[in-house]
């Protein structure tokens, strides 16, 4: 039995996180749910969008699986998602873009990804201004972490029988700290002679992506380029809608998708459940629950492949629950 910390989140958030749930629960795969609220919807009773009971639980579970959650602007709250990032050293976000069927795209044959690292660079938040006219961010990039997440892509690579890791860094420009970031992602490759290794600039990468993103296999990148980046891959396979993430640490993990959470769906059962459902697919293969995972998956390419079960945004006129049920339906 699996115990996981399950955020509904805010907005589209509880829609999207009972479909998904109501998948996994059918996958096989025996799960027991400490459901725990965080967000806007909670501020009010505790005075900040993350209780510290939430932070426990996921300490204590060491997974969770989150709907998009809703930061307020401008009153003085840290993101939710950076705080837990740091908070519980999810240092590794992973961002899998799959070329799936039925899904209209320009591009076919794209299965990579984006490795992230989450903890610095110039998302370390070390920013100032200079004067009334100007402002400085600091870009941090260490060794250790360095080191640490071109580790956690190789280890991905291997686990994944991938035989690419590319990493993407603006070392011509930045020669201390993309230089660095480079020089320990070499060092770390020549532990993994099984897997080929290349080095792009970011620009290029950019380029590449476009032009022939099935090139790809596993990319690895600072925190910048990763962000970014990984957003472009998402389009490349029908977007936001479709894309699975995981911010992933060496005692905890958290599974959730990368898009927002639409407030003015809220409630009306409408929107997509891919990204999450994709994400709790994410989340079975890393409790090693692999036939769960393809049972999961199996339902997926089935309902996009008959296409008649789908969300608005698929071209069709289900509901979230409705195709949820679809999915269940298949896996059989």
């Amino acid at each position: 039995m699996h115990r996981v910390t399950l955020i509904p989140g805010d907005g589209i958030g509880p829609d999207i996180t009972t479909a998904a749930r109501r998948v996994l629960d059918a996958s096989g795969a025996r799960i027991e749910w400490e459901v725990v609220e965080a967000g806007e919807k909670v501020i009010a009773a505790y005075g900040t969008p993350l209780p510290d009971h939430v932070l426990e639980s996921i300490k204590r579970n060491r997974v969770a699986l989150k709907g998009p959650l809703t930061t307020p602007i401008g009153k003085g709250f840290r993101s939710v998602n950076v705080t837990l990032r740091q908070e519980l050293d999810l240092y590794a976000c992973v961002r899998p873009a799959r070329t799936l069927p039925g899904i209209k795209t320009r591009y076919e044959n794209v299965d990579l990804i984006i490795v992230r690292e989450n903890t610095e660079d110039l998302y370390a938040g070390i920013e100032h201004r200079v004067g009334k006219d100007a402002a400085e961010s600091i870009k941090i990039i260490t060794r250790a972490a360095s080191e640490r997440i071109a580790r956690f892509a190789f280890e991905l690579a291997r686990r994944e029988k991938r035989k690419k890791v590319t990493v993407v860094t603006k070392a011509n420009i930045m020669k201390l700290s993309d230089g660095l970031f480079l020089e320990c992602a070499r060092k770390v490759a020549g532990d993994y002679p099984d897997i080929q290794f290349e080095e792009m600039l970011v620009d290029a990468m950019a380029m590449k992506l476009v032009q022939a993103p099935e090139n790809y296999d596993v990319l690895v990148m600072p925190n910048l380029y990763g962000d970014i980046l990984s957003d472009l891959a998402a389009g490349l396979v029908g977007g936001l809608g479709v894309a699975p993430g995981a911010n992933v640490g060496d005692e905890m993990a958290v599974f959730e998708p990368v898009h927002g959470s639409a407030p003015k769906y809220a409630g009306m059962d409408k929107v997509n459940p891919l990204a999450t459902i994709l994400s709790g697919v994410m989340m079975l293969k890393h409790l090693g629950e692999f036939a769960a995972a393809e049972r999961v998956m199996r339902g997926v390419t089935a309902v996009l492949a008959e296409g008649k079960t789908v969300t608005y945004d698929l071209g069709g006129s289900a509901r979230t629950s409705e195709m949820a049920t679809a999915i269940i339906e298949k896996m059989a």
